[in-house]
């Protein structure tokens, strides 16, 4: 009897897709294998990204995908950059150009880069996070 290879089961459409393209270009990844431990409210809680690989120059990058962003995604993420800023995370949004809430003149995209300081992508984890 051949033996079963586990099923994947993805969050959601932009991780699946994501993790075809890694596949594709042949970049070995892990997905969400990861635990940070982060003190939001003195109250430790951790967070899973979503994919971690190394770049083709041995870089280590974390990607998490973002289909919607909501106050407390984004309040996390600002607690895991400022708690630990040796490691190299990057966003892919949906859509970056969704407004963080109704009437907001604040992109996802706009977000990240003013609180955050870390790059994003629309859709796909670009050719040159890769090739870094």
């Amino acid at each position: 009897m051949a033996a079963r290879r586990a099923v994947q089961s993805w969050r959601s459409g932009l991780e699946e897709s994501n993790a075809a393209l890694l596949r594709l270009r042949g970049i070995p990844f892990t997905y969400e294998q990861r635990k940070l431990k982060y003190l939001p409210e003195v109250k430790f809680r951790t967070y899973t990204p979503d994919f971690e690989f190394t770049s083709r120059s041995g870089k280590q990058i974390i990607v998490e995908t973002k289909g919607y962003w909501t106050t407390e995604d984004r309040q996390k993420m600002l607690a895991i950059v400022q708690q630990h800023p040796d490691l190299d995370i990057r966003i892919v949004f949906q859509n970056p150009n969704q407004k963080i809430r109704k009437g907001s003149k604040t992109s996802y995209a706009d977000w990240c880069q003013k609180f955050l300081g870390i790059p994003w992508a629309a859709k796909v984890i670009p050719q040159e996070w890769l090739d870094e």
